[in-house]
């Protein structure tokens, strides 16, 4: 294996490694000093993952832990955290979660699809028979091996708040942007393991 092929050993990344790795740069030597270079040293592309996974981790896209950065007084010292900011190189993000948010924007090669990432085509919005609302049907199915998306729901509740969150990417909302429940519980039914229904399992069950 190359260097960079250790880091697929990790479940979590702070910002600044999957930055690097979503550009194709090891994330050791680089991801200690790289926001120490002139911006344009700075990979090609860093800028642009950098800021794009950060705000989609403000915005629960990714999921992760948002550490805010910190906010200094005039002599240096720390004086609390800045709301609404993410400190890239201690805020971190799940891999499981951050390779599907990638494939969401149609990135499906390099570092996080060591097998060329291969999308069936039922899931690739191009291909002339992409059926949206089936790709709905298959991720949120796939969301909910994160066993935080189902704590305490059914599977049809938890499919459903994931269908809900994601909505308008799979075009199930309505003209005035809001979430289309109709929709949301046809593509819910289609996905749910548990038809027969049943009370949620609590954590560790």
């Amino acid at each position: 294996m190359e260097e960079i092929d250790y880091w697929r050993l990790s479940d979590e990344l702070t910002v600044v490694q999957a930055a690097l790795l979503t550009v194709g740069k090891d994330a050791g030597v680089a991801g200690a000093y790289v926001e120490g270079w002139d911006v344009e040293k700075r990979p090609v592309g860093y800028e642009a993952a950098k800021n794009a996974i950060s705000r989609a981790l403000l915005r629960g896209d990714i999921d992760g832990e948002v550490v805010p950065q910190i906010e200094y007084d005039i002599n240096g010292n720390p004086v609390g955290r800045i709301a609404g900011s993410v400190d890239i190189a201690e805020a971190t993000v799940q891999v499981d979660s951050l390779r599907r948010w990638l494939g969401l924007r149609g990135v499906k090669d390099g570092f996080f699809f060591p097998d060329g990432g291969a999308e069936p085509d039922y899931l690739d919005p191009k291909c002339p028979r992409y059926a949206p609302k089936l790709a709905a049907a298959v991720r949120a199915w796939e969301a909910m091996e994160d066993p935080g998306q189902s704590d305490g729901k059914t599977p049809k509740q938890a499919l459903a708040k994931w269908l809900r969150e994601n909505a308008a990417s799979y075009g199930l909302t309505g003209d005035d942007g809001a979430p289309n429940e109709t929709g949301i519980e046809e593509v819910a039914k289609v996905a749910n393991w548990q038809p027969s229904g049943g009370a949620p399992k609590t954590p560790g069950q």
